[in-house]
Parts: structure tokens; C-alpha cells; sequence
């Protein structure tokens, strides 16, 4: 059963914001060797193997989500250094981080959000055409994201809940106004601590604030083109 304790420690709070070279040159040494515990022989000594979780969850657009004749643009997801990694974050108390030992993301959760969103609007067919920046494609609009928590958080209960929250901007390409701001957030309580039932509980919250996104974005991208743009309204 995985809990706080079978985690490993980072350096204390005062580590987040600014450490010594030696520090610095530590967390590196302990990164190296967390991407190295999969490996039989470091050192003449056997390492722990590590298990990769890769959440894929399907997301199915609300049916109240209107069909619109624009064309969307998602802007690559921002985060912090510590959220955008392949470490599986843990929260054990208040203020304080840690990473689950011998686990991590298939990819980092930005990529993870992204990808869903991506594959849920493209699934509707409620929007002709949406792709990734640097696609080249002429989007009538765009959409910033920043994914501010993406981490189990036991919130002084006996079983973490998966926090997801993120910020989200859709914008007009044509005069870079902000159509609509938002920001999503969720905790997806987990079955059990152990870290394959808290990778479970990741995928099924992102799967319901994507959907949520989603529905977000085709509907007040539909009312600011009705609004703004009749003549461009389907």
C-alpha cells in the first residue's frame, strides 16, 4: 500500500524558492537516480523497478455543446517546473510536496491535458478544424492554458483526492481580445492509496474537467461569434 511515507522527501519549503549550488547539484543526483530506478545494475546493486502510469481517458462532449463553423488553436500548456515533469506529485500535509518513489507519468501532466482535449474536440465534430500551435492552420480563435495543481492531495484525509486545476484563456486571433476567462479546478477523491489507484483517480478528474473545458470553449466561442460576428454565425 503506497502512503506519504513510501514517497521521497524533497528539500523543505525554503527549496522552492531558491537553494545552494550543493542543493541544486543533490536534487539533480536524487532525479537521476528516480529515472534510473528501473535499471537491474547501478553501482553492483539492484534498483527498484519503475512503474509508468499513462492515464488515457475518453471524453464525451455534454450534448447541450453547440457546433461551430471556427476554427481553434491550443496554445502548448504552461507550468511550473515541478508540475511539468514526469514525477507523480504528492501532498502529504499543507505546504509541503513530495514525489511518489518507484512511479511516475508516462508524460508530463500538461502534455496529458493537452492531448485529451485535443483528441476529445476533435472526436465531437462539433468544430471543423482544431490543432496545436506551430500547426500553421488560420484560427479564428486560440486558447491559453496554465495548469496550476496536478497532484494527489491528502488534505488531512486518510486517502488523497487528485487535484487538477487550471487556468484557461480563449482569445480572438483577429484582435487578441479575451473572449472568456475561467478557471477549472477538482479533486477526484482516489478508491485507495495505493499510487495506481491515485493514477485512476488523475485520469478520471481530468476526464471530467476536459469535458467540462470543452464544452466551455465551443460555447462561449459560439456566443462571441454570434455576438461579434453575425455574418460568420452558423
Amino acid at each position: 500500500m503506497t502512503h506519504p511515507g513510501s514517497v521521497v522527501p524533497q528539500p523543505g519549503p525554503a527549496s522552492l524558492r531558491s537553494r545552494p549550488a550543493s542543493a541544486g547539484r543533490a536534487a539533480i543526483v536524487a532525479t537521476l537516480l528516480l529515472a534510473l530506478g528501473g535499471c537491474s545494475l547501478l553501482g553492483g546493486g539492484e534498483r527498484e523497478a519503475t512503474t509508468i502510469y499513462a492515464p488515457d481517458p475518453r471524453v464525451t462532449l455534454d450534448a447541450s455543446a453547440p457546433s461551430v463553423s471556427w476554427q481553434l488553436m491550443l496554445n502548448t500548456p504552461q507550468a511550473s517546473r515541478m508540475i511539468d515533469s514526469s514525477r507523480i506529485l504528492v501532498q502529504p500535509t499543507p505546504g509541503e510536496l513530495q514525489v511518489y518513489r518507484g512511479a511516475s507519468w508516462a508524460k508530463p501532466p500538461p502534455a496529458m491535458l493537452e492531448d485529451t482535449l485535443l483528441r476529445a474536440l476533435e472526436d465531437s465534430g462539433r468544430i471543423p478544424a482544431v490543432a496545436r500551435q506551430g500547426t500553421g492552420i488560420l484560427a479564428d480563435y486560440k486558447l491559453v492554458l496554465e495548469l496550476r495543481r496536478f497532484e494527489a492531495d491528502y488534505a488531512g484525509h486518510a486517502v488523497p483526492a487528485a487535484a487538477i486545476e487550471f487556468n484557461a484563456k480563449l482569445i480572438h486571433t483577429r484582435d487578441q481580445s479575451i473572449v472568456a476567462s475561467r478557471t477549472f479546478g477538482h479533486g477526484e477523491p482516489a478508491a485507495g492509496t495505493d499510487i495506481a489507484l491515485v493514477a485512476d483517480a488523475f485520469s478520471r478528474g481530468l476526464q471530467r474537467l476536459t469535458g467540462e473545458l470543452a464544452l466551455w470553449i465551443l460555447t462561449e466561442g459560439d456566443a462571441h461569434q454570434r455576438q461579434a460576428h453575425p455574418a460568420d454565425a452558423p
